[in-house]
């Protein structure tokens, strides 16, 4: 139906702190509406109200339900694997429900595995749901109401931060069992995070920021910086875990000697500053959630007092004879603490400028 103006309609006061509009016959017979009938009232970006009818809607949310968005891809073999797992990946994120890939050409097998072991570490909710011998077919399971993007979100940051400890408890216990602890919790972290652009993403299609838990859509790209400021606490824990690897096979193969033991003092300090930064970026998502301008802004204030303790270790480590191996490897954790307080700062920011309208009173310049 084209746009029809039906005019304007004067804003009466019932007596009673309430407000209220007639609405237009013509559009009320056409919808058919009748007494006690539910409109849902929907308020836009610029403050405008869209008027649906309660059945009007409902029918629109169940064909959105049943509707599955499936798409097909065609595969020859002999290409790189890489290419099609970006595909994938890209239809994942775009809320794609079913994936059919189609394969052309030999080792078919052997494609079909590399993608099923994709799915399983990368794609969280994703389940292959039919196989032929030319064909496999994956379909997202999980829906966008039954794990919201808050809780993604703060279980990304549990797993992060639980990599970035390990990665420090790993350089004096250098054992297997931490190293695959913290390559783990990089592949979680990863799959989370491209669940939380998945939501992001059908959220800004649908213009669906209130059901998300957003005030405005703005909030689309405050969240969008946060999963990317996890998924670097992650990726900086792989990073030291690799070097540690790397230090211990030279150590196992006598193609490297460490003379003397991990400083104790210097270890000590930097388990604590790492402590602190773990714990101000702990404040800054609790301050985030909440909306609190003023925990916000002490976090800020707390993130500035900790350039001296970051001072007063570089100089420690500076004044020890430490090998040069591990003083390498040191310096790496005590940047990666650093960021982690940077991230703090950056989320606090952030809120700041998620709620300063909230606590200031608007003036108008006449």
């Amino acid at each position: 139906m084209a746009e029809k103006d039906l005019g304007y309609r004067r804003v009466q006061c019932t007596g009673r702190g309430s407000y209220i509009i007639s609405l237009p016959k013509d559009w009320i017979q056409n919808v058919g509406l009748k007494r006690g009938n539910e409109i849902d009232f929907i308020v836009q970006p610029d403050l405008s109200l869209t008027l649906i009818p309660r059945k009007i809607r409902e029918k629109h949310k169940g064909d959105e339900q049943t509707k599955l968005r499936e798409y097909y891809i065609s595969v020859d073999t002999a290409e790189e694997k890489e290419s099609t797992l970006r595909m994938i990946k890209a239809l994942y994120v775009i809320s794609a429900d079913i994936i059919r890939v189609h394969f052309k050409g030999e080792n078919v097998d052997k494609f079909k595995d590399v993608i099923k072991n994709f799915a399983r570490d990368t794609l969280l909710g994703a389940e292959i749901i039919d196989e032929k011998p030319d064909e496999i077919t994956l379909q997202i399971l999980i829906k966008h109401s039954e794990f919201p993007i808050e809780n993604a979100v703060r279980r990304m940051a549990v797993v992060a931060l639980s990599a970035n400890r390990d990665s420090i408890l790993a350089l004096k216990n250098r054992s297997k069992e931490l190293f695959q602890s913290v390559i783990n919790a990089h592949h979680d972290t990863n799959r989370l995070g491209l669940y939380a652009v998945r939501q992001l993403k059908f959220g800004i299609e649908r213009n669906l920021f209130r059901e998300l838990g957003f005030k405005t859509p703005k909030e689309f790209l405050l969240y969008r910086i946060i999963v990317n400021d996890i998924k670097s606490i992650s990726e900086n824990a792989l990073n030291v875990i690799n070097s540690l690897a790397t230090l211990q096979k030279q150590i196992d193969e006598q193609l490297l000697f460490i003379k003397d033991p991990i400083d104790e003092e210097v270890y000590s300090q930097l388990l604590t500053f790492n402590s602190h930064a773990q714990q101000l970026f702990e404040d800054s998502l609790k301050a985030m959630f909440k909306k609190d301008y003023f925990d916000a802004e002490k976090i800020i204030t707390k993130r500035e007092n900790f350039t001296q303790l970051e001072n007063e270790l570089i100089k420690l480590m500076a004044s020890k004879k430490l090998d040069p191996n591990i003083a390498t490897i040191l310096r790496l954790m005590l940047d990666n603490s650093r960021r982690l307080m940077d991230h703090a700062q950056d989320i606090a920011e952030l809120t700041l400028n998620r709620t300063v309208e909230e606590i200031c009173t608007t003036l108008e310049v006449k």
